[in-house]
């Protein structure tokens, strides 16, 4: 019986991709602390320079919050059409290697050379090719991470960033992960890091001697997930052109939460985060749903399907708001709230004049 084939996979990601367009095409804004978004009182920050991220600035980021990190910050709005032309520049490069390829974002996509177009055997110089072809047709850097699965391939191209890369050969992935802290891995948020923390686990080590069962005890079915990539193990193709069907984000609080106000101003940042996976892929959706858990880990959701994509983060917003009032009176405290679309990318895409308005 033969052993299975080992796959060489890379992941592609552009370095600051909104904010670096922006730089390149005008010299003035080179060097110097840049977001892009929050243009308004109470935007949001889409994307940060390098120099603005030395301030601690982030995507998705309240722009206010961002004003008082780097009071010398510029904004500038998001021209979405130059990027999806730059991502299609970029996605050409890809496809003269391989036909498998699957994009996360406008910036970032998995590629699986096993079998490639240039018959090349080593993935590091393929990673090390599409680097430079990208760098040579569209004067903008990416790092790549290689390795023999998805999991890996992508902690590895954020170990050598900006502008750089990172191989995670079979036999490595193991002890790679080991050393890392939780909070690094893909797929872990920092609520879930603090909740393995409370556990006593800090390190993909400490991780790998969970068992299984007390993992999904705690996590539900994501325990598995934890349990796999502890191993190293992550057996997901990558699947060319895959779409995808929702997109969603939640928060859990420090203290239950009683009052509508309280939990209206809580579903800010969770709206703008999922707005910002629209503004960035220029996706929206027509079913909208609202997710809370109460003190007592009862869940429950609720959901409304609209005749077309929602258009603006307002009305997101708005919706989410709707959905959450009509719970009330709130039988019990709320120690979680969180936002989905679904059905993506069905009709229009996104209204810009609505993307970076934060309620």
């Amino acid at each position: 019986m033969t052993s299975p084939e080992i796959r060489k996979i890379i992941h592609l990601d552009m370095d600051a991709f909104y904010a670096s367009v922006e730089q390149r095409d005008d010299p003035a804004l080179r060097g110097r602390p840049l977001a892009v978004g929050g243009t308004r009182e109470r935007g949001v920050v889409m994307a940060a320079s390098y120099e603005a991220r030395q301030y601690g600035v982030r995507s998705a980021m309240p722009a206010s919050t961002a004003r008082r990190l780097c009071p010398e910050l510029l904004f500038v709005p998001p021209r979405f059409e130059v990027y999806k032309e730059v991502s299609g520049q970029i996605r050409e490069i890809f496809a003269e290697y391989t036909p498998l390829i699957e994009p996360v974002a406008l910036d970032e996509a998995y590629l699986d050379v096993t079998h490639n177009l240039q018959h090349e055997p080593l993935a590091s110089k393929i990673a090390q090719a599409i680097r430079a072809q990208i760098l040579a047709r569209t004067q903008l850097t990416a790092s790549a991470g290689v390795s023999y699965n998805k999991f890996l391939a992508k902690l590895a191209s954020d170990f050598r960033k900006p502008n750089g890369q990172y191989v995670i050969p079979p036999g490595r992935g193991l002890a790679f992960v080991e050393a890392l802290a939780v909070g690094q891995f893909h797929g872990i948020g920092p609520v879930t890091a603090a909740r393995l923390n409370q556990l006593g686990i800090f390190t993909g080590a400490d991780l790998r001697q969970q068992p299984e069962a007390l993992l999904t005890q705690h996590f539900g079915k994501a325990g598995r997930y934890y349990y796999a990539i502890a191993r190293a193990e992550d057996h997901r193709p990558v699947q060319a052109d895959r779409l995808r069907k929702s997109v969603g984000a939640e928060t859990t609080f420090a203290q239950d939460l009683h009052e509508l106000p309280d939990l209206l101003a809580a579903l800010l940042p969770v709206v703008a985060k999922v707005w910002a996976y629209c503004a960035r892929t220029g996706e929206s959706g027509r079913t909208v749903t609202l997710k809370v858990k109460y003190a007592d880990f009862q869940q429950i959701t609720r959901s409304r399907t609209l005749p077309a994509p929602v258009p603006n983060q307002r009305e997101l917003e708005r919706h989410g708001h709707e959905l959450l009032a009509a719970l009330l009176p709130l039988p019990k405290g709320v120690r979680l709230v969180g936002i989905s679309l679904a059905n993506l990318g069905v009709g229009e895409a996104p209204n810009p004049s609505g993307q970076l308005t934060l309620f």
